[in-house]
């Protein structure tokens, strides 16, 4: 039987791991996993369990065979959308891709502003762009990228949450105009997750898959104080994807999915060996 500094000792890993927004159900699953493989708990013997968990999650976004591969970005007001785009087509850019943006943020014009900016800065991008009806823009870019031969559109949407019902209905429609201009697309709907929202990054998932499909997400913000271990939740409950996490604000800050690093950063040490 353990004594009551040993359950202190298990008990303080486990505020831990819900201070880095892990979640009540997966961290007890954590620790007792830990017990079963140490006496004396390590961040190090932490960060090979979730890593190993978070393994599954190891996806690269492929559009091979697609001309042009089309992408559909998704998310909440202030997920980081916009700068998102900025950083995947820096990411593409950089693999000599032809590019195309549509600005299907038609709500706002700061955020129609703010991709045409991004777009200058990296070599003056063209960016389609409309007033009204989102579909419109969405439709209009895909064929445009379909006519000119492109590699790649990516195409920016209005943020929203999935209590709106009629805005979460419209990413349907949005779907299936791109699908109309090219079938088949878009072939990537990525959800940008914020890294702080935690545990309300589920519900989002589920809402967001329910009304459009969701393929893999992005996690931005992880360059502050937000921990990101939400992830550990959807990889039990809803697996997807992780594409990329966004660690900066800058258009080249963006990363490949790694659990190892990933599980490592959570918990502060160095990456280990891949635990069998």
């Amino acid at each position: 039987m353990q004594n009551s500094a040993d359950l202190n000792v298990w008990e303080s890993w486990r505020d831990r791991l819900l201070v880095a927004d892990v979640g009540s159900a997966i961290s007890n699953a954590i620790i007792e996993e830990a017990k079963h493989k140490a006496q004396v708990p390590t961040a190090e013997l932490f960060a090979a369990i979730i890593a190993k968990r978070l393994r599954r999650l190891e996806a690269m976004v492929s559009l091979e065979g697609r001309q042009p591969g089309v992408i559909m970005t998704m998310g909440i007001n202030g997920s980081g959308k916009t700068t998102t785009i900025a950083k995947l087509s820096r990411y593409y850019l950089a693999q000599q891709k032809t590019l195309l943006l549509a600005a299907g943020d038609t709500f706002r014009a700061a955020a129609r502003e703010q991709l045409e900016k991004w777009a200058a800065t990296l070599g003056g991008l063209e960016v389609i762009s409309g007033s009204g009806d989102p579909a419109a823009v969405a439709y209009k870019a895909t064929a445009a990228g379909v006519e000119r031969e492109l590699d790649v559109v990516l195409i920016d949407t209005s943020g929203r949450l999935p209590t709106q019902a009629h805005l979460m209905a419209e990413l349907g429609k949005i779907r299936r105009a791109i699908d109309k201009a090219l079938p088949g697309a878009p072939h990537e709907l990525l959800l940008i997750l914020d890294a702080t929202g935690g545990q309300n990054s589920l519900r989002q998932i589920q809402g967001f898959s329910a009304a459009a499909g969701v393929t893999g997400v992005i996690v931005t913000k992880l360059d502050g104080s937000a921990k990101g271990g939400f992830l550990l939740a959807m990889a039990a409950q809803t697996p997807l994807p992780v594409r990329f996490i966004g660690v900066g604000e800058g258009s080249d800050d963006l990363a490949l999915f790694d659990a190892d690093e990933y599980a490592a950063a959570l918990m502060g040490v160095e990456p280990q060996a891949r635990l069998q």
